[in-house]
């Protein structure tokens, strides 16, 4: 395999002479979000004709290379699963990439039953990619040569891939679908966190009462501040389970503290003072004055469970969609997803184009379900 790494501009020279009248490139990111507080973006890998190069963006600015080609909609960009990546490149390189061709999405629509691209390449040509460094910290430097021989096998077999299942989309009538939902991929953005209340991505938050989620989530945000600081994934800190069994225990000491399961003993010694401040601080607060869990308004009834009618109208969208997801041999969710559904029983369109006006709703799928799902309405 061609290799080269790519960390001064000297390299980026040569990327852009490999680049120089190319109509279709395979790319791929690798980050640090694993490791490190920051999910940063930490390598491109970029494969043009048999030549792989690995941008290393720690070192060298890549975008005034990469960045005319990845906007222009002219030239294909061959990724696998590329959300998230799409994300990373517009967030640290200020890229809205363009010319996507996304094989995780031409694989679910045609039926595949795995879409991981390592799953792919062994089942069409063989190939066993090594898993070896899913995990890895791909901000460490230098890169170990093994690394760089599996951050290129990411890209090296895309090309061949796409032909594949672009050809097989080609007999099935559904290389528009493909392209809607590619258009539509290229379309998002990071959206950071900082506004979205950090309770509701902790699974066991919505079991607790209001004094305890009020302890949570400033137990979060101490976790938070502690993994900026050091530099370290949240997880890496400490768990979402042992805060949730923290909060429910309320320690009154840093020894109690300790033997929270779960709970890293240096963290308790070294920081928990400060979590058991904000534990007291909560505990001195009247109940008026406790947030609880955020409540989000719904076509529900005062148990917080849909209304009976919304249930039924639900059900019976799901019996249609499902009935033509078995037709075309697609998983469910790839024809239409349950939480458009949801939108449709909630809050029902009157016509064609009320439906393909549905927030999510592509029109391929309003052109191919639209009739089945109003008649059900």
């Amino acid at each position: 395999m061609d290799i080269q790494v790519v960390d001064d501009a000297g390299g980026l020279d040569s990327v852009g002479s490999a680049l120089a009248g190319a109509s279709r490139v395979a790319l791929d990111c690798e980050a640090a979000g694993y490791h490190r507080y920051s999910d940063r973006l930490c390598l491109l890998q970029l494969t043009v004709g048999p030549k792989t190069f690995l941008l290393d963006p720690l070192a060298v600015n890549p975008e005034p290379v990469v960045g005319p080609l990845l906007r222009d909609p002219a030239i294909e960009v061959v990724m696998h699963g590329a959300d998230y990546d799409i994300r990373l490149l517009e967030r640290d390189l200020g890229i809205a990439l363009r010319g996507l061709i996304d094989t995780q999405i031409a694989a679910a629509l045609i039926g595949s039953e795995t879409v991981g691209l390592s799953s792919l390449l062994e089942n069409r040509f063989g190939i066993r990619l090594s898993k070896k460094y899913q995990k890895a910290d791909w901000a460490q430097r230098p890169l170990p040569d093994a690394m760089r021989e599996y951050a290129a096998h990411d890209t090296s077999h895309l090309h061949e891939l796409a032909e594949g299942l672009l050809a097989e989309l080609d007999a099935l009538d559904r290389v528009e679908w493909a392209r809607e939902e590619c258009r539509e991929l290229e379309k998002v953005r990071f959206e950071p966190n900082g506004h979205q209340d950090p309770v509701t991505r902790v699974k066991l938050a919505r079991g607790l009462g209001a004094r305890e989620v009020d302890r949570l989530r400033e137990a979060l945000e101490w976790r938070d501040e502690v993994a900026r600081e050091w530099d370290r994934a949240l997880f890496r800190v400490v768990g979402d389970g042992a805060l949730v069994e923290a909060v429910r225990l309320a320690p009154q000491s840093v020894r109690e503290l300790e033997s929270v399961p779960g709970m890293n003993r240096n963290l308790a010694r070294s920081r928990g003072g400060e979590l058991l401040r904000r534990f007291t601080a909560v505990d001195s607060l009247a109940e008026s004055e406790l947030r609880g869990y955020p409540r989000t308004p719904r076509t529900r009834n005062g148990n917080g469970r849909p209304t009976p009618e919304v249930e039924e109208r639900l059900a019976r969208l799901k019996e249609i969609r499902n009935a033509h997801a078995e037709i075309l041999g697609i998983a469910r969710g790839t024809l239409l997803p349950n939480g458009i559904l949801q939108l449709l029983a909630e809050s029902p369109p009157a016509n064609l184009d009320e439906l393909a006006a549905v927030e999510g709703m592509r029109k391929w799928q309003a052109a191919l379900l639209g009739k089945f799902l109003l008649d059900v309405l």
